[in-house]
């Protein structure tokens, strides 16, 4: 099994849960997160702002992101991770990333299944 944690533009959401979906993933958890790459949170459409924290002055320099957590079986990986490659791109800085992880076990609470019977 592995973890996919997939990071996109809030935009690209209802086509990631679609994709997930299709593939009969299982269930999935969203957030919404605020984080910058390479590109610094620094986005042609917006302007870097100075909020005050506390009483400091800080620049705010990240950009608005959803966080998609799925666990699905070692064969869907590269189905999923190919499709939201695709859908995602818009070619300019700040598209996302896919991080792919080990899962050494799942369990499901309430009937105690284990493996990809819980997912």
């Amino acid at each position: 099994m592995k973890e996919l944690v997939i990071l996109i533009r809030p935009e690209k959401l209802e086509d990631v849960k679609r994709i997930l979906d299709d593939i009969n993933c299982g269930g999935m958890t969203l957030s919404t997160v605020m984080g910058c790459g390479t590109q610094k949170g620094i986005s042609s459409d917006t302007e870097e702002t100075v909020n005050e924290i506390r009483g400091f002055k800080t620049t705010i320099n990240l950009l608005p992101k959803v966080r998609v957590e799925v666990v699905v079986d070692d064969k869907d990986v590269e189905k999923i991770v190919e499709k939201v490659r695709e859908t995602c791109v818009t070619g300019h800085v700040g598209d996302g990333k896919i991080f792919i992880r080990d899962i050494m076990d799942a369990i499901r609470i309430r009937t105690g299944e284990r493996g990809t019977k819980a997912l």
